[in-house]
């Protein structure tokens, strides 16, 4: 396959990828008024072509760079996303830490202070409301970071069950309440130049700044929460930023060799990197034993652990769960969300969640379910592209070696 026919088919994949997933959520066919960023108008100045994601107007691609090309950046130098859409919101009070382990399973209790971990709200099935990272600023104080494109789920999810702990014998001890972090902008620097490149703007160490922890540092002359994370597989950080302050920001950390970086490039480096995007990847009816996430249940919390759904869940931890969430290398060509996985015996195993060429490996690869028994490292199966069955095999993820910084 050349070049341009590789980067081609790459394009189309997460085209339709993303229509696919803006459809399934009812986007792309709502009638409401599509949101934006405080960054619209910064992103229209800098020739990106807008596209409808999660319910709101975002860069797919800037100017005439490729998909491939601005991915290839990230890996090699640092790009530069605009993830405002995302809902940020504080949490505060005394049973905070308790209130915040009701609705997620990890132990919340345990993380230090300025420090973070993804968590899942779960359901009283089991199943994931949405995926979220949880930062913990103090033992009363939290910063809490959901997915745009269940904003409109989350925030009544988090009302209802609100009124219902300050309602309870423990909300008693100490309401807890809930700021959303409205029209906040919300930049992620990523790739391996993002910290020499942060680090020349800021009289802040970055090297204390650890994989999962966070500060407020100055930055130019502006105070921003920063924490080390990110979406790709690579080092980098995500700047939470004032309303007032997301423009001028935004223009700080757009100088060479930083290149503005849309959807398109995100979702093949998060792929690869094995990162869940919730619509494709995670849904109500999946739990996170299911989904490989059992690691952000806490250790003394799966035994004992109050949580919402902890039943559904402890039986999957000790039972086994019925399917579970793999790595595959196809041949041929790539497969889509909703392709079908075939076992040895020509019997549907599976589905896949999400796929595209992977401009890294040069290789077609993807996420999806398996039943149990079939997940195993090395497996080969089959999978069902456009109507022929293409040879594939489960394989590790993530699929490229993740560049955090560790200290």
């Amino acid at each position: 396959m050349t070049i341009l026919r590789s980067v081609s088919v790459l394009q189309r994949c997460i085209r339709v990828s993303s229509m696919q997933s803006t459809l399934k959520r009812g986007y792309a066919v709502s009638s409401s008024p599509l949101r934006k960023t405080g960054l619209y108008d910064f992103h229209v100045s800098n020739g990106a072509k807008m596209v409808p994601f999660a319910g709101y107007s975002m860069p797919l691609a800037y100017g005439d760079v490729g998909q491939v090309a601005s991915h290839n950046h990230v890996r090699k130098s640092v790009g530069l996303f605009d993830v405002g859409h995302m809902v940020q919101s504080n949490f505060r009070g005394a049973t905070a830490t308790a209130f915040l382990e009701w609705l997620t399973p990890s132990s919340l209790s345990a993380l230090p202070s300025y420090g973070s971990t993804l968590s899942v709200l779960l359901n009283e099935q089991g199943g994931i409301i949405d995926d979220t990272i949880i930062t913990k600023h103090a033992s009363d104080a939290y910063y809490v970071v959901t997915n745009a494109g269940r904003r409109d789920h989350d925030l009544p999810h988090f009302k209802e069950k609100l009124a219902e702990w300050n309602a309870s014998e423990k909300g008693k001890e100490g309401p807890v309440e809930m700021e959303v972090l409205e029209d906040w902008g919300l930049l992620a620097l990523q790739g391996p130049e993002a910290a020499s490149y942060l680090q020349s703007l800021t009289s802040f160490d970055l090297r204390q700044l650890t994989f999962g922890k966070s500060a407020f540092v100055p930055i130019e002359g502006f105070n921003l929460h920063v924490a080390r994370g990110g979406y790709t597989g690579e080092d980098g950080f995500e700047i939470s930023i004032p309303p007032s302050q997301t423009v001028d920001v935004a223009k700080l950390l757009t100088k060479d060799p930083v290149q503005l970086t849309g959807l398109g490039a995100r979702d093949s480096l998060r792929l690869e990197a094995g990162m869940c995007l919730y619509g494709n990847d995670l849904d109500e009816t999946t739990t996170p034993v299911e989904a490989g996430l059992s690691w952000v249940i806490g250790k003394d919390r799966k035994e004992n652990g109050d949580f919402i759904g902890a039943e559904a869940v402890r039986k999957h931890l000790k039972e086994g769960p019925p399917r579970r969430r793999v790595g595959l290398v196809i041949e041929g060509a790539p497969a889509r969300q909703g392709a079908k996985i075939v076992g040895p015996e020509k019997e549907e195993i599976g589905v896949v969640t999400s796929g595209i060429p992977s401009p890294s490996l040069g290789k077609n690869i993807a996420m999806g379910y398996v039943k149990n028994g079939f997940h195993k490292k090395g497996t080969e199966v089959e999978v069902d592209v456009r109507n022929k069955l293409r040879k594939a095999v489960i394989t590790p993820m993530p699929f490229i070696k993740p560049n955090y910084w560790r200290g």
